[in-house]
């Protein structure tokens, strides 16, 4: 896949890319809808003999239009985004970076220069797909402004569980830690990526040592707790409890920022700085404070013990 990042105003030219099918959408997830559009226009190019592509923004327009100047959790950041559409067997991906510049484009001058100017002749995106200033742009415009020189397709709702399945709503079930009603609206588990630092170490002196992990990009991390998760590391899934909190047991509240600690099952190699992928399979309790470590060690162990249970595939 072809990745591109353009920045606006761009300098393209019509010449600069093959006839392209393209699917037009923000994408954040690459969750069952929107593989729904983007799968429509690889199919739509693959019946007319051209190239596939995906045209989304970075960053999240929010980003730009909010007036609160708040930072945004993704579920699947940038590198996650290409990584995800790659294996859709898309053959360009189009970044556009999305400015205060770019926002002010009127929908008709949006057509023009990212669709008609980078030789798009076919047209994919959700429903509720908006485009242009104040987003006055809409799938029943967009034919209109592409002045007879596209063809387009609007990809209806797709619900799940009776309701839209959304970004919105995925994150709120991320919010809540429901994270296996989330894997049915993304089609996998929901994944971040990270580093191992050092922590307190408390994990080993209890029994249970653990991987301290730091995000390497603004994901939303669920709901804090204990669950049951995988991790690749050194390109093998390993089965572990995850602790996501403030660790109420060793500190006051407000005193030290969220951690995600992961106790491996079956593993006793030392992995600092390695690159790790974790995989949110279940969760298994709310966190909670321990008057004595005895308690605290008796509950992890419990939880190791329903995590494995979950890994062998028996619920109970």
């Amino acid at each position: 896949m072809k990745v591109l990042m353009i920045q606006h105003p761009h300098s393209l030219q019509k010449n600069d890319f093959p006839p392209l099918s393209v699917a037009l959408g923000f994408f954040d997830g690459v969750h069952e809808g929107h593989k729904s559009v983007i799968q429509t226009a690889k199919k739509n190019a693959d019946k007319h003999g051209v190239k596939s592509a995906v045209m989304t923004f970075d960053p999240h327009p929010s980003v730009v239009l909010s007036q609160e100047g708040e930072a945004v959790e993704y579920i699947t950041p940038l590198e996650d985004k290409i990584e995800v559409i790659s294996e859709l067997g898309i053959e360009y991906l189009l970044i556009v970076r999305f400015t205060s510049a770019f926002a002010s484009l009127q929908p008709a001058e949006f057509v023009q220069q990212y669709l008609i100017d980078l030789n798009v002749r076919y047209v994919t995106a959700g429903f509720d797909f908006t485009y242009g200033k104040y987003g006055k742009g809409t799938m029943e415009t967009i034919f209109e402004h592409g002045q007879g020189k596209l063809q387009v397709i609007t990809v209806p709702k797709l619900e799940k569980y009776n309701e839209k399945v959304s970004s919105t709503r995925i994150r709120k079930l991320l919010r809540a830690g429901r994270t296996e009603e989330v894997c049915g609206l993304l089609g996998r588990y929901y994944t971040t990526k990270g580093t191992v630092i050092h922590g307190e170490k408390r994990g080993r002196l209890l029994g249970f040592p653990t991987a301290n992990i730091r995000l390497n990009d603004d994901y939303i991390v669920p709901r804090e707790g204990v669950y049951a998760v995988r991790m690749l590391v050194n390109n093998r899934w390993e089965n572990g409890v995850c602790n996501v909190g403030y660790k109420p047991t060793f500190h006051e509240p407000g005193k030290v920022g969220l951690s995600i600690e992961i106790h491996l099952l079956h593993f006793d190699r030392s992995i600092y700085g390695e690159e790790v992928t974790i995989e949110w399979r279940l969760r298994i309790r709310d966190e909670q404070k321990f008057d004595h470590l005895d308690q605290l060690k008796e509950q992890i162990l419990k939880d190791k013990q329903t995590a494995e249970r979950f890994f062998q595939g028996d619920p109970k």
